[in-house]
């Protein structure tokens, strides 16, 4: 593109560890109550605007993560390369009389189980929201992300993953009905938000996370058994515990809600805790760890989230221990994030 820049629009949003009662926030579930923590690294979108012209591509899309760039084609029918982001301008209705570049970029790992998809869909609605008239609320955004996964591209989502990056911070969500839900922000002390940070690590398996015939074989289970059977009600307890035990920096109990709850996704299908994930588990365990949680749905590949003791040089002897276990796992550093999804305007000179 040579025509002119006329405004450059940035946006970001947090990812999603620590999912403590995820899978109630389903369809099958009915109603549940999510515990999820929001951290940097975050992800980007970035729109650069230009004055349109017939002789110059009227989309481009810029997937950084996976090397791609290409134009996007508004009148074809159906999706190309990367279905998502498609869909989401699409939605968000741009208006003709612009040019845009696209450019998305995570630092988190894509398959990470971290939500990481959510997030760029929810940076990028942002972002496009500044082009279209009105402006959503964070609720508005999360739930344009979520109709967009499920309704236009057909997938399974709960909807912990878009509200986590719309929020930021450390969420209690209630899902009263799905997809309906209200989210409490959890505003525990600076002293307590230091130490969680501190404390917390996310670490990668190396392999993509990514849908399989086990998941397919738990939905169907819990479809059966109904959104009041006892998997579901013990993964929804975690929610509550998790809650409290930030409130009162009662890191002991978060760790045992973590633990409680992976122990309670592993009882759905023994393969949803993989044996990499036992391994660092194991690992963790050796380090005076206090608690963990495979982030997500669970099964191969992903991330799990650990929750050290007090002694920050033991947390970095555990790192250590697993990245020399295994040349795969790969400790992403992490921050909490106080802020949800975030979008501004630069100045457009070139």
């Amino acid at each position: 593109m040579k025509n002119e820049r006329i405004r450059i629009i940035n946006s970001v949003a947090p990812i999603r560890i620590c999912d403590n009662g995820g899978w109630t926030d389903t369809w099958f579930a009915e109603h549940g109550k999510i515990f999820n923590i929001g951290v940097y690294p975050y992800a980007e979108a970035q729109i650069e605007i230009f004055a349109h012209d017939a002789r110059h591509q009227r989309i481009i899309i810029e997937a950084e993560n996976f090397g791609d760039r290409y134009e996007l084609e508004p009148d074809r029918k159906g999706w190309n390369k990367h279905p998502l982001l498609e869909a989401a301008i699409e939605y968000m209705t741009i208006p003709n009389d612009y040019s845009f570049r696209v450019t998305l970029f995570s630092e988190a790992p894509a398959g990470a189980s971290t939500g990481t998809s959510a997030a760029v869909t929810v940076a990028l609605i942002a972002a496009l929201d500044r082009i279209t008239p009105g402006q959503r609320t964070a609720h508005e955004i999360a739930y344009a992300a979520h109709h967009i996964e499920t309704s236009m591209l057909g997938l399974q989502c709960g909807i912990q993953d878009q509200l986590c990056s719309a929020y930021g911070g450390i969420n209690f969500i209630e899902m009263h009905k799905f997809p309906h839900a209200a989210v409490s922000p959890i505003q525990p002390s600076n002293a307590v938000w230091w130490e969680l940070e501190r404390r917390l690590t996310l670490i990668y398996l190396g392999t993509p996370h990514s849908s399989s015939d086990i998941h397919k074989k738990v939905i169907r289970d819990l479809e059966n058994a109904g959104p009041e059977c006892e998997q579901l009600r013990e993964l929804r307890l975690t929610a509550g515990r998790s809650r409290d035990a930030v409130y009162a920096g009662d890191f002991a109990g978060l760790g045992k809600a973590m633990i409680d709850n992976t122990d309670a996704q592993e009882r759905l299908h023994k393969d949803l805790v993989g044996p990499d994930t036992l391994r660092i588990i194991e690992i963790a365990r050796a380090h005076n760890a206090l608690g963990w949680k495979v982030n997500g749905a669970g099964g191969d590949g992903g991330s799990v989230t650990l929750l050290c003791g007090d002694r920050s040089s033991e947390k970095r002897a555990m790192i250590r221990a697993i990245e020399e276990e295994n040349l795969k796992f790969k400790n992403i550093p992490i921050y909490l994030s106080r802020y949800g999804v975030r979008t501004w305007e630069q100045a457009a000179a070139i």
